[in-house]
């Protein structure tokens, strides 16, 4: 999560704020030098140079920003990332200003920071996620639908306008609405009884209980060893089909095994038929009367 600002940062931001907008543009032709210098030499005063003249690029995109509750300081700093990713990839032989192509990169950075700091909880992994986040309340207030919920149609025209599906931009809505909550936050005052309920409290662990585990285990342990007795009753054929029928995750058909054993389907059919008779007989003696309790037939 992205750290309050205090006095001395916020006024150390609005210091390079001001150096940064006092610093001169580049002309075309040298912008492009500087870029060949680094490219192509690796001068690190060159980049400096070219990237500095773009600082203001990055104040200009990180303050589009700022209505998402986040320090300015921390959106120029990951503007700065993205500009000097930028620098490292520009190629003067395009013929594109450094700005448009360096834009990009800024404003890239800028989103992932926002993505990964606006909540505690993980917003925008999809492509569609990112795209909603980032202008659904702009297409909201397009066709002057304010308010708490959004209607039908306000969906429909999120979604269309976005290339995004329904179930998106009704996920994203209760996203955006939703506020984080603290597991620690007090909901009840049990001060009475010298205690405080607090909203972890209230959660249920859906997990197994320590108990339920174990037997969970003992019983996998029991049915594994309950069939490994019973399959050493079978003999090789029998045993070949049982595995390729009944244990494997793929099913392979009477006809395929028929082939690998050199006789017709139909007796594999009858083989199958069988080993399953013995290993019921088998499974009824360690399981006391029941094989069902194993799953295998």
């Amino acid at each position: 999560m992205a750290h309050a600002e205090t006095n001395e940062t916020q006024q150390a931001t609005r210091q390079f704020i001001k150096r940064a907008m006092r610093l001169p543009m580049l002309e075309l032709e040298h912008e492009r030098e500087l870029a060949r210098l680094w490219k192509e030499e690796r001068d690190e005063r060159a980049m400096h140079e070219l990237t500095s003249a773009h600082l203001r690029l990055v104040v200009s995109i990180a303050a589009k920003f700022r209505n998402y509750g986040l320090p300015m300081s921390d959106l120029v700093q990951e503007g700065n990332i993205g500009l000097m990713q930028a620098a490292e990839r520009f190629d003067p032989a395009r013929e594109v200003r450094f700005s448009t192509y360096a834009g990009w990169w800024i404003r890239s950075s800028i989103q992932d920071y926002v993505l990964r700091n606006w909540s505690i909880v993980r917003t925008g992994t999809t492509a569609a996620q990112k795209s909603l986040f980032f202008n659904m309340r702009r297409l909201r207030a397009r066709i002057n639908d304010i308010g708490a919920g959004m209607t039908h149609e306000s969906r429909q025209y999120v979604a269309r306008e976005l290339g995004v599906r329904m179930e998106d931009v009704e996920s994203m809505e209760g996203r955006l609405e939703a506020n984080d909550r603290s597991l620690n936050a007090t909901i009840a005052d049990g001060a009475n009884e010298g205690t405080v309920t607090e909203w972890q409290d209230l959660l249920v662990d859906e997990r197994d209980l320590p108990d339920e585990e174990v037997s969970d285990r003992l019983d996998g342990m029991r049915r594994h060893n309950w069939i490994a007795s019973a399959l050493q009753k079978l003999n090789e054929r029998e045993l070949t089909i049982i595995r390729a029928r009944r244990l494997n995750e793929d099913l392979v058909t009477l006809e395929s095994l028929g082939h690998q054993l050199g006789i017709s389907k139909e007796r594999v059919r009858q083989i199958e038929h069988e080993a399953l008779g013995k290993l019921k007989g088998a499974l009824m003696e360690c399981t006391g009367g029941d094989p069902r309790r194993v799953g295998l037939i």
